[in-house]
C-alpha cells in the first residue's frame, strides 16, 4: 500500500509531462505536414539522373 502512495503521483506526473510535451509539439508545428516526407521519397530528382 505504501508503494501506491509513491507510484500513483509519479505516474500522474509522467502523464502530465507527456501531455505537456504533446501540446508543445502541436503548438510549435511539429505535425503540420505528416504526409510530406512520405510523398517526397517518391519524387524523382531530375538533377541526380543527369550524367556528369
Amino acid at each position: 500500500m505504501n508503494g501506491l502512495v509513491l507510484l500513483i503521483p509519479v505516474a500522474l506526473g509522467l502523464g502530465l509531462i507527456g501531455l505537456g510535451a504533446f501540446f508543445w509539439a502541436m503548438r510549435s508545428g511539429q505535425f503540420d505536414d505528416p504526409d510530406g516526407a512520405a510523398a517526397r521519397i517518391l519524387i524523382d530528382d531530375e538533377d541526380e539522373d543527369e550524367p556528369q
